[in-house]
């Protein structure tokens, strides 16, 4: 039910705003009428945040047009069609198509469900104006059923609300430090904080295709926090009814951007369901595992070791996303999973074999020890999928992934991949005054010593299985021009009377494999019994 408005407000001369049919978090849409050409039409007045200065909100007001005005040149039927961008007393408006029909999200609501058929049909019009605006360079970052129009005449699909858009290379159209989009369907990279190109559309396409399908997101949880944690680390469950499409749900789903399924390849999926009424194999399989970023699940985790699952971590996330949401900003939460004090299951028997290699001119390890599992390969059961358990000699034990060595620099044990790309540190000895806190904020001071470049560090208090904790991330520029930038995710406990960090350095290209390295060595982490 719409709202009337003033019949006497009339934008830029010639739209005259008549009743109020949609608001959202970007602002409120009106149906309006085009008095200069006699037409019905939609238009979107963008919201300007009331708390920014008066040259920030003209610089905000600038670029929601220049980035509307760059929506505008984009020509495809699947593509809502903009005929105006303008300001108008000192608030910028979207003239738009006026599509006279409901939105995937009421047509959910009221009639249930869509078919696999239909669906596919709404997946394949999505990725035809998702082609367009990613050849444009245009992100449109909030895929979601309310932001899909289906025509009620035609059936034709249409993609709306770019309200929040991007355009690759450049800031975004509301950026103000805040997150923006819906969290149920944003893909992982952006709820990590990291630059998200072209896949994220793709990623939330998927989630969208369950959400037809289902009726509710895959990642719809009781709380944000839950639905940022979903979204993130638990088993990603495809509901029963997208069992059809599965292959290009789960090649969409893929949390690795640079492993998920592509445009194309989405597209010659969809187009063989609808015409075979069967979806053929990727190309190129999907893989399972291992995961990006991993977390215990009822599947893959041993029965005394599930109640895991729920952890400090998850109270990071939450504080992270409220925060977000209430316009704070979303923050970068490293989640650091407990284990409620139990000692993972004791790992298989190890071979440790040594060997040595030519010092680097870096201080970095001049040891190398080789980590070999006599038999099987298979995954030890403490150990995610592609990792392993390893019992190391200096009294502890944890998972690191298969291929991984051992080094070690004096006090501090490194296991690295081939070539030092990702390295897991860990360093015991005794507790130190002040606690894991002052330890850590004591090595922040020190880090423009000890680290090339040091910057975009930050120290915060936390706790890891019961105990005081401090996580200590940053970025620096690597020991050489070659290695460059790397990005570091620090965790120091105290534990016993000792104190034990663990860390993980990597380029900051991969922070998202180098957190599940991350995640793996702190759940699996324990002391050995003496």
């Amino acid at each position: 039910m719409g709202t009337e408005g003033d019949n006497t407000r009339v934008i830029a001369g010639r739209y005259r705003l008549e009743v109020r049919i949609g608001r959202g978090g970007m602002g409120v849409v009106w149906r309006a009428a085009d008095t200069l050409l006699g037409r019905q039409v939609a238009v979107k007045e963008l919201a300007v945040d009331e708390t920014l200065s008066d040259d920030e909100a003209q610089q905000q007001r600038e670029r929601m047009l220049r980035e509307a005005r760059a929506v505008a040149q984009l020509q495809h039927p699947n593509v809502i069609v903009v005929h105006d961008v303008v300001l108008y007393e000192g608030h910028p408006y979207i003239v738009m198509d006026l599509v006279n029909g409901d939105s995937l999200a009421d047509r959910i609501a009221r009639e249930g469900p869509v078919e696999p058929l239909e669906a596919a049909r709404i997946g394949l019009a999505l990725l035809g104006a998702l082609r367009v605006a990613h050849a444009a360079g245009v992100l449109h970052r909030d895929l979601k059923p309310a932001n899909v129009l289906l025509e009620g005449s035609t059936g034709r699909v249409v993609l709306t609300d770019f309200g929040i858009a991007q355009v690759e290379g450049a800031t975004t159209l509301t950026e103000t430090g805040g997150f923006v989009g819906s969290p149920e369907y944003t893909a992982p990279e952006r709820m990590a904080g990291e630059r998200a190109g072209a896949g994220a559309d793709l990623w939330s396409l998927g989630a969208l295709l369950c959400a037809a399908m289902s009726g509710e997101s895959p990642f719809r949880r009781d709380s944000l926090g839950g639905i940022l944690h979903a979204v993130v680390y638990e088993e990603i469950r495809p509901p029963e009814e997208a069992e059809p499409l599965l292959p290009v749900i789960r090649g969409l789903l893929e949390r690795d951007p640079a492993r998920r399924m592509n445009l194309d390849e989405a597209e010659r999926l969809l187009r063989a369901y609808i015409a075979t009424g069967a979806t053929p194999q990727p190309a190129v399989p999907i893989p399972l595992v291992p995961r990006v970023l991993y977390t215990p699940t009822q599947h893959n985790v041993p029965a005394a070791r599930r109640r895991r699952v729920v952890s400090t971590r998850a109270l990071l996330v939450a504080a992270a996303l409220v925060a977000a949401v209430a316009g704070a900003g979303i923050a970068t939460a490293v989640l650091l999973a407990g284990d409620n004090g139990k000692t993972p299951t004791p790992p298989p028997t190890t071979t440790v074999s040594a060997s040595t290699r030519t010092p680097s001119p870096s201080g970095s390890p001049t040891s190398t020890v080789t980590v070999t599992r006599p038999g099987s390969r298979t995954p030890d059961a403490g150990a995610p999928q592609g990792y392993r358990t390893v019992a190391d000699p200096e009294g502890f034990r944890l998972a690191v992934p298969e291929g991984f060595t051992r080094s070690v620099d004096g006090p501090r044990i490194f296991y690295m991949s081939p070539g030092g790309t990702y390295r897991i540190g860990i360093k015991a000895g005794r507790a130190e005054s002040g606690g894991p806190g002052a330890v850590q904020r004591r090595s922040d001071a020190e880090g423009p010593k000890n680290n090339p470049g040091y910057r975009a560090a930050k120290v915060t208090d936390t706790s890891h299985n019961g105990h005081d904790a401090a996580l200590w991330e940053f970025t620096w520029d690597g020991f050489s021009d070659t290695e460059g930038a790397r990005r570091t995710v620090d965790l120091c406990w105290e534990e016993g009377g000792r104190m034990y960090d663990v860390w993980v350095s990597a380029p900051v290209g991969n922070t998202a494999r180098a957190r599940a390295h991350f995640d793996a060595a702190v759940d699996t982490f324990a002391v050995a019994r003496r």
